[in-house]
């Protein structure tokens, strides 16, 4: 007896499980999660328009086989908003001179981050017929400005400080023979000043670096950190 009640107890569960499942109402969807700002929906190509299709199809057909992945190059960089170098406004200088190749390997060391392109120019030999005059090197920079302060009193206006390997030495100009150089050493020196006239044919050789550089580059403050005495304007044309 408490068998056969147990047997109809559990026919009559099963039938009510499989009728509530026959009867149970469909289960809500799942909300899909937000997508994040600024990056599209994927889709499948199921859902495309004919012309998408179409479009993916063709480009599929021109893409050449390789397992490498396809990289894109823009003509402005979405990071910086960066031109391309070839693009944006450039300037050319030439900046020296340097006497031997430890100052030039310096200056490179220095330009290279900030610059284009930079080559070395050597100019051509004097052939021994040029002169320049010069004042010793003074003990620092200040006191090279000193004696320029006390030049242009004295009316020579023509000068600059030098320097690399002759730093804190004074210019005081260049000349096409032995007698003009001797003749103005000689009004300095009456002036007070121990000018000094002297061959310039290893000074020609000397070496100088030309750089091509985004407009707005200080091409003074280049000259200072290199040491060099001269930066001076330059046709990019020029720079090979």
């Amino acid at each position: 007896m408490f068998a056969r009640a147990t047997i109809v107890l559990l026919i009559a569960l099963n039938l009510g499980v499989g009728l509530w499942w026959l009867l149970r109402p469909e289960p809500m969807p799942t909300a899909p999660p937000d997508q994040p700002v600024g990056v599209p929906r994927l889709r499948l190509l199921a859902e495309a328009t004919p012309q998408t299709r179409e479009t993916a199809a063709l480009a599929a057909d021109a893409t050449p086989a390789t397992d490498a992945p396809l990289v894109e190059l823009a003509a402005d960089d979405p990071a910086t908003g960066d031109a391309p170098a070839a693009a944006r406004p450039r300037a050319c200088h030439r900046i020296g001179p340097f006497a031997d190749d430890a100052a030039l390997a310096r200056a490179r060391g220095v330009l290279a981050p900030d610059v284009r392109r930079l080559a070395v120019h050597v100019p051509r030999a004097g052939g021994g017929r040029g002169w320049r005059v010069l004042l010793p090197a003074q003990v620092d920079r200040a006191a090279a400005q000193a004696v320029t302060g006390r030049l242009a009193a004295a009316g020579f206006n023509d000068h600059f400080i030098l320097g690399g390997s002759e730093a804190n030495a004074i210019a005081l100009g260049r000349f096409g023979s032995e007698d003009g150089a001797r003749r103005h050493a000689a009004a300095l020196q009456a002036a007070g000043f121990p000018a000094q006239a002297e061959a310039i044919a290893a000074a020609d050789a000397r070496r100088w670096l030309d750089i091509e550089v985004d407009t707005g580059f200080d091409a003074d403050a280049a000259r200072r950190a290199t040491g060099a005495a001269q930066a001076t304007p330059l046709d990019c044309a020029a720079l090979h």
